[in-house]
């Protein structure tokens, strides 16, 4: 069952009137832009210039002011009068999911493509990807590559991040990958909005967002691409949202996850015992939402030899040379270290472990 798609308030309620333009606005634009703006006006500009920039002209811009105390919402209405492709609603500050909700209510164009103000988008990126969703049906959401655009030596983890997610180029890495981490960049992606009335649209909750919805949608069967072009240039600021809101720290991505991952893991479990790789404190901690879904597990992994032998709160631990095969156990990689998911993949492939059937990678 889905939950449908209900905005955050009735429209009248958010006093979303589009201002004057000095030009007729099309009737229905086939690409809806929704772009959540909140004390943004350092960056806006540069966002709303790309969006204009682009070489694909049938599209709208609902940028959602959600209580910005600066000069954000003043330059919101100054593009739309300059452009009648812009319309600024305005609502008092209600967070990220009210103002997507907004803006998707306010909608029309059969795709809906996602933007942040402190982001911006080559100027082919709606023409590359409204193309390839056209001409490929059975592809609900696509995204791309994308670029860091901040301090890759100053922001490290964000960049590996970034390069890590361009590794991710087909709908089945996609999908094998997303219990690592969100698989797809929120503001490069363009997706069907019938999706919203099929599967439901995002839920506020102390979550990241978008994580969850990508999650439930990949469940559900939608399928996710890439196209092989850079689609957006992503910033890392200071005070960008996933920074300082405790909704986007690791333990919650790890605490969300858990239910869908519990459901893949009994869907492929069959008969066989269920194994971790990684018998770490930080890895305990982070299965526990897991384990709460009442999965039973045999034991854990670990490439220390110092482990082997002793238990770890009631749970075996042995080397990788004691796993059983893969028609015995399903494993689930939980060591978030770095190169720790390259090697753990390497030695249960070497194994005969198959991806998505007999391992789930999840950190």
């Amino acid at each position: 069952m889905t939950d449908a798609f209900v905005p955050a308030a009735p429209r009248a309620a958010m006093r979303n009137v589009p201002l004057a333009t000095p030009r007729r606005r099309a009737a229905s634009p086939r690409v809806s832009v929704v772009l959540p703006a909140c004390n943004a006006a350092r960056t806006l500009g540069a966002a709303i210039a790309s969006l204009r920039a682009q070489t694909f002209s049938d599209w709208e811009l609902l940028l959602v002011d959600d209580g910005s105390t600066d000069d954000s919402a003043a330059l919101g209405e100054a593009a739309a009068r300059e452009d009648a492709r812009i319309r600024c609603l305005r609502q008092p500050h209600r967070g990220i999911v009210a103002a997507l909700h907004a803006g998707l209510a306010a909608a029309r164009g059969m795709f809906v493509a996602r933007m942040d103000a402190d982001d911006t988008s080559p100027p082919d990126r709606l023409a590359v990807q409204t193309a390839f969703l056209e001409q490929h049906a059975d592809i609900g959401l696509v995204s791309g590559q994308v670029t860091f655009a901040g301090n890759a030596r100053r922001n490290a983890g964000f960049a590996r991040h970034v390069a890590w997610l361009n590794t991710l180029t087909t709908p089945e890495a996609i999908a094998l990958h997303r219990f690592v981490e969100s698989p797809v960049a929120h503001p490069s992606v363009l997706f069907r909005r019938a999706l919203l009335e099929r599967h439901g649209s995002y839920r506020d909750g102390p979550f990241p967002e978008d994580y969850e919805l990508w999650l439930r949608w990949l469940e559900q069967g939608v399928r996710f691409a890439k196209v092989p072009a850079v689609v957006l240039h992503w910033a890392d600021c200071p005070d960008r949202l996933s920074r300082r809101d405790p909704r986007y720290a690791v333990d919650t991505f790890y605490a969300v996850k858990a239910p869908y991952l519990a459901r893949a893991i009994r869907r492929t479990l069959g008969g066989r015992e269920l194994w971790v790789w990684g018998a770490g404190r930080v890895t305990r901690r982070r299965l526990r939402p897991l384990t709460e879904q009442g999965l039973a597990i045999q034991g854990f992994i670990d490439v220390d030899r110092r482990k082997w032998g002793r238990p770890r709160h009631g749970y075996r631990v042995v080397g990788p040379a004691e796993l059983p095969a893969p028609g015995q156990a399903l494993v689930i990689g939980y060591v978030a270290s770095l190169g720790a998911r390259e090697l753990i993949q390497s030695a249960l492939e070497a194994r005969g472990f198959r991806a998505g059937e007999d391992y789930w990678l999840a950190a």
